[in-house]
């Protein structure tokens, strides 16, 4: 029974993961309330073998009907995983506690900013020639990775929001470029899960196959519905991320 209800939960994730990112906001719950016992490592593990899958399956379907800046995305892609690599590191070595109470306010910020700026993210505009853009795409995903390795929660909501604020994409154009840097990232932690022995195969594999099925819906719907819908589901996600990361912050 647990092994169809977190099957179920992959599945869902993948299919919002693979619009606007957010999966990991109803697999890890899913996890956690399925396996009680279970170390939070292997169920971290377990997360990452499954959905990385579905964040892969979801790039390549992208990267088919929407033009990716390849010169600009793989460097910043390695520049992710080799901070995502520093991220998860770090976290073996101190606490990460203190972004709790602070995460759910940058979220926030986030939300009310989106939510003021209508227009944000329906136009792919991009500001920047091909130098710059390299350079700010890489500084992103030095960013976004060394905080993903480190803690984690609303990664692809970050990534989206950056590349729409700072790089001019639309929301689309955004989510396939986050799609490719929370891959590398995902990898990273991946490598070091599997090397410390903190991944639940028979539970993962699976889990990866639901995960992959929902992803390549959620990608079909994105395509098919543009800029404005990938807009409205990162409102949706953002909001559900407030409301989980304050809750585990303030009333935990």
């Amino acid at each position: 029974m647990e092994l169809l209800f977190t099957t179920f939960a992959s599945a869902l994730a993948g299919f919002v993961d693979a619009i606007v990112g957010g999966g990991g906001l109803i697999l890890l719950p899913a996890l956690f309330s399925a396996y009680p016992s279970a170390a939070p490592a292997t169920l971290f593990g377990t997360n990452k073998s499954a959905s990385v899958w579905g964040t892969a399956f979801a790039t390549w379907q992208y990267s088919r009907r929407v033009q990716i800046q390849w010169r600009v995305m793989l460097p910043a892609a390695a520049v992710t995983m080799v901070a995502a690599f520093a991220g998860a590191w770090l976290v073996t070595q101190i606490s990460p506690a203190f972004l709790r109470r602070l995460l759910p306010l940058v979220l926030l910020v986030v939300l009310v900013y989106t939510l003021m700026r209508k227009d944000m993210g329906r136009h792919h505009t991009p500001r920047f020639g091909p130098r710059a853009e390299l350079w700010a795409t890489c500084t992103i995903g030095l960013t976004i990775g060394f905080y993903d390795g480190f803690f984690g929660p609303g990664t692809g909501s970050f990534f989206v929001f950056l590349l729409v604020r700072w790089l001019g994409y639309d929301f689309l154009n955004a989510s396939v470029a986050a799609k490719l840097l929370n891959l590398s990232s995902n990898i990273a932690a991946l490598v070091l899960f599997t090397y410390k022995g903190h991944v639940w195969w028979h539970v993962a594999l699976p889990m990866a196959m639901a995960n992959v099925a929902g992803s390549l819906l959620g990608t079909r719907m994105a395509l098919q519905h543009g800029a404005g819908f990938v807009r409205g589901m990162f409102i949706v996600v953002v909001g559900a991320l407030i409301c989980k990361t304050s809750y585990d912050a303030f009333l935990r």
